[in-house]
């Protein structure tokens, strides 16, 4: 659910706990915590009212800071055919547990192969090959950045690309910022482990054998296919090189 202007201020400041929304269908369940632009919400009830009957005198109209009955079918979005709906919700004051993950930056060893394999997993399913250590990178190099303007960077549609992001999010690897997006401290983490041996699942390819060279803590990503998949393993840094090395063998 959006709030839109004061209707945000009223949510985050817990004074409006009721919404009028016209919806095709019910858009949230009873008893569900749900991310909002003013906070997080828990879902209290929700059932569908004729607007026609909304009475001035309804407590629930000034519960939604609306000023009578014809206030709120006024603001009502949507096609007027379809079902109006009456919710009623509180504000969640705990912290949000995806806010905590991500604001994580001490990653230990079990957290990065649990990361690899979430990564990789994705990869995997994807129709579109693998996107995840492309989409980080992006991210990374381009924060703040349009989601539009990321997405055609690498040839690829708005709508999908903005699920994949979420998908990152839901790992605690990215923040939504008022345009674009940016690496949590979790994300950044993870993007930019400080060890010199690791391995990782990139959108690339290499010969078995093949050394490439990549800059300290960042990737190299060198595609042939939309499907090829490598393992990158970082090998020992040479005194005074100014470049680590990998191996790179298919998968």
């Amino acid at each position: 659910m959006l709030f839109a202007g004061p209707d945000r201020d009223g949510v985050a400041d817990g004074k409006i706990t009721v919404a009028y929304r016209r919806w095709a269908e019910p858009r949230v369940v009873e008893g569900r915590i749900y991310r909002t632009n003013a906070g997080r919400i828990e879902i209290e009830s929700i059932r569908e009212v004729n607007p026609e009957l909304i009475a001035d005198t309804d407590a629930d109209v000034a519960l939604a800071d609306r000023q009578n009955a014809k206030d709120v079918r006024r603001r009502l979005r949507g096609d007027d055919s379809m079902p109006t709906f009456l919710i009623r919700f509180h504000l969640v004051d705990e912290p949000d547990p995806r806010e905590q993950l991500a604001a994580q930056s001490d990653l230990t060893e079990a957290d990065l192969a649990d990361l690899r394999a979430r990564l990789a997993a994705f990869d995997n399913s994807s129709h579109h090959g693998p996107w995840t250590t492309e989409t980080l990178r992006l991210i990374q190099t381009g924060p703040a950045t349009r989601a539009g303007d990321l997405a055609a960077s690498v040839g690829r549609q708005t709508a999908p690309f903005k699920l994949d992001v979420r998908k990152l999010k839901n790992l605690g690897l990215t923040y939504s910022l008022e345009t674009g997006y940016e690496l949590s401290p979790r994300g950044t983490a993870y993007s930019n482990p400080s060890t010199d041996h690791d391995s990782y699942a990139l959108d690339g390819y290499g010969r078995g054998g093949r050394t490439v060279p990549v800059a300290r803590n960042s990737f190299r990503v060198v595609r042939i296919s939309r499907r090829a998949i490598c393992e990158f393993r970082v090998l020992p840094k040479a005194a005074g090189a100014k470049v680590v090395r990998v191996e790179a063998r298919t998968r």
